[in-house]
Formats: C-alpha cells, structure tokens, sequence
C-alpha cells in the first residue's frame, strides 16, 4: 500500500524502517511533549507491533513512513490503530525535527484520513496531544479536528504532569 500526496509519499513501515524509528523515538525534540525515552526493548515491541498486517477494526496499528517524493529523504511516520469506539480511529505522526514546520504533518495526515474514509468507510477519528504540543494542534485544527475535551494532570512526561487535548473529527466533518 502506498499513497502520495503533492510532495510526499507514504509507505508501509518494513523492518528496514528500524533505524528511523528509533530516531523518532529517541529524538528529545521530538519526543518531549509526546512521551518518555523508551526502552529499547519497549521501543522493539512497539516496532514490531507496528509491522503486523493492519486490518480494519484490528488492535494492529496502520504506520506509514512518510517520504519526501522530491529527495526521498525520510520524514517521519503517521498512520492510526484502532480507538475504544467501533469504527473509530486513533490517529499520530511523528516528524524529524528538520522537517518540522513544512507542512508535512498536515499534508500526509489528510492523506491517511482520505484513504482510511475511502477504502475502509472510517467514520469517527480521535487524536490525543500533550499540553504545549502546540504544532501538533494545529495540525490537527488544520484537518477539521476539534477540541472535545481536556483532561488536567493526565500524562506524565519526565515526572511533570500534563493535561491532556482530546480531539475528534466526524467523517461528516471532513471537507479534505
């Protein structure tokens, strides 16, 4: 499976992605509104859960590599997993730093709710964003997503603990 965007290309995750990934997930910039450092071995079964085939209405997660199309240079990931609500999806996207501020994130976030509406009639999309995550609610804003809830004191990051931003998306909602 592979979608495109104007500038970007989005793949499956493959067990060659291991580098990048662990990258995302050690970066302290891109991590430090997001979550703790993992462990390696933590960070090793998220991976591998990840590359499990992903099915509708499955506990696997869908996770994209996005690639710059122009340079083929690796931006990040993206994709969803399965919320508590049938026919509803969890979605998140983790960028490289350099990559921050280009557009990426939204542009390859509409393209994963276009494909998941299309091809698997995903109704209901939810995102969950720390506190100070500032970039990654606009984001979000910026793809018809809305603030529904704030939940204080939710998740702690290096020992601080932070409210957390529940947003949510109505298919109906959607004009992308």
């Amino acid at each position: 499976m592979t979608l495109t965007t104007a500038r970007l290309t989005l793949r499956l995750l493959n067990a060659d992605d291991w580098p990048l990934f662990y990258t995302l997930h050690n970066d302290a910039e891109v991590i430090a509104k997001c979550f703790d450092k993992p462990s390696e071995a933590q960070l090793r079964a998220k991976f591998n859960e990840r590359l499990k085939p992903w099915q509708p209405n499955s506990n696997s997660p869908l996770c994209l590599v996005i690639v710059e199309t122009s340079t083929g240079k690796e931006v990040g990931v993206t994709g969803f997993t399965s919320s508590t609500v049938p026919d509803s999806q969890e979605v998140g996207y983790l960028l490289l730093p350099n990559f921050h501020g280009r557009g990426y994130a939204t542009e390859s976030l509409l393209a994963v709710l276009d494909y998941a509406k299309s091809e698997h009639a995903v109704r209901e999309f939810k995102a969950v964003v720390t506190e100070g995550n500032i970039g990654s609610e606009k984001v979000l804003e910026k793809c018809g997503f809305q603030l529904v809830d704030k939940q204080l004191d939710a998740y702690a990051i290096g020992g601080v603990l932070y409210t957390d931003h529940h947003f949510h998306l109505s298919c109906t909602d959607h004009r992308a």
